[in-house]
């Protein structure tokens, strides 16, 4: 099967836009994009005319699935209670399809997401990244696992009832007598999604990083801008975020919008997470928004939610881009997506259009 996404203005994000663009897909992939391209006379020709034609963004830290909405405690399975190391409990396995949070993602062009355990626990289990549609999660899976969740700081010390030292020990005892998952983690298979708000916390990040040399991901480093030379000199990458919301606890303290803008300029590799559902899949774009405001170099902004979390994730062989070979998740935009007036008019996935906006 072959579709034709015509006339559009083409933002492949990885390449310069191309106005009065084209997609060509075959099969669920990117086979071309450019200009003039010749549409095969058995194509499905999708008029984009008057849009902006992007990649489908990439939420790289989301709990849709796992801690479903409006359903309360029956949809809460993100945390394990009284696990230290859940390193062998796999998101996967608590995922529901049918949650309203993925009619969302799609509803704000987001059509990839890394779902991770929570934070209660020192080792939170195993992240998977998935489509954000599919009836089955067998349909929506991308790569599972996609790296292995843990927690320094105010959430596992206060589950616990411990310290910041207990937390370390915790992670550190795993480490030097590591299960299959944990010896992937160490061979550089699986990145390491560090869950981490503070500078001293992120400090002890680093530290065990450096101890055991795994693949460290800053999750959330709401202080990750004060160490930004240190991070860009180690080549960790930082998933920021959220970035709306009060600050609800002291490790927010220093929450800022200005904190990505402060990480790219340093040379750090930085993606952009709403954490949903502290800030709901749909505004992930608004966050990026808010950050170009506050400073985040415009070239970079929506590098931060495409290209580069599929980069820091390993997935940027399937997803992130607008490029021959990726899977064919396209987003049709009203206008520019960092202008808040614009939607998603249709989120293909896969090459199958799977959401269309109704006036």
């Amino acid at each position: 099967m072959i579709t034709a996404i015509t006339g559009g203005y083409v933002v492949p994000v990885a390449s310069p836009p191309i106005d009065g663009g084209t997609v060509l897909v075959r099969d669920g992939k990117i086979v071309a994009v450019g200009a003039g391209l010749a549409v095969p006379s058995d194509a499905t020709v999708v008029d984009a005319r008057g849009t902006w034609v992007l990649p489908g963004f990439v939420e790289a830290h989301g709990h849709m699935g796992i801690g479903e909405e409006g359903i309360g405690d029956v949809g809460e399975d993100l945390n394990e209670p009284g696990e230290t190391n859940g390193a062998r409990l796999r998101a996967v396995d608590a995922i529901n399809p049918a949650d309203q949070g993925f009619v969302d993602a799609l509803s704000g062009g987001v059509t990839t997401a890394a779902i991770l355990p929570g934070s209660a626990n020192p080792i939170g289990g195993q992240a998977v990244a998935v489509k954000t549609f599919g009836r089955t999660v067998e349909d929506m899976v991308v790569r599972s696992p996609v790296g292995v969740k843990s927690a320094l700081g105010e959430n596992p010390r206060r589950v616990r009832s411990g310290t910041r030292m207990g937390t370390a020990a915790a992670i550190r005892d795993a480490f030097l007598d590591p299960d299959p998952v944990l010896a992937r983690v160490l061979s550089g298979e699986l990145p390491w999604l560090q869950h981490v708000h503070r500078a001293d916390d992120i400090g002890t990040a680093v530290r065990l990083a450096d101890e055991f040399g795994y693949r460290l991901v800053i999750n959330h480093g709401t202080e990750a801008h004060l160490l930004a030379d240190l991070l860009a000199a180690k080549g960790i990458p930082v998933v920021s975020g959220p970035l709306f919301g009060t600050r609800t606890k002291v490790e927010l303290r220093n929450r800022t919008l200005a904190s990505p803008g402060i990480l790219d300029a340093a040379g750090v590799l930085v993606a952009i997470t709403t954490d949903h559902s502290m800030v709901p899949i749909q505004f992930l774009v608004h966050q990026v928004t808010l950050a170009v405001k506050e400073g985040l170099a415009r070239s970079s902004a929506l590098q931060a939610i495409t290209t580069k979390p599929a980069a820091i994730l390993g997935l940027d062989d399937r997803v992130g881009a607008l490029v021959p070979g990726l899977d064919a998740d396209v987003v049709l935009w009203s206008g520019d997506p960092l202008d808040v007036m614009s939607r998603a008019l249709r989120v293909f996935v896969n090459g199958q259009e799977v959401y269309t906006y109704r006036a």
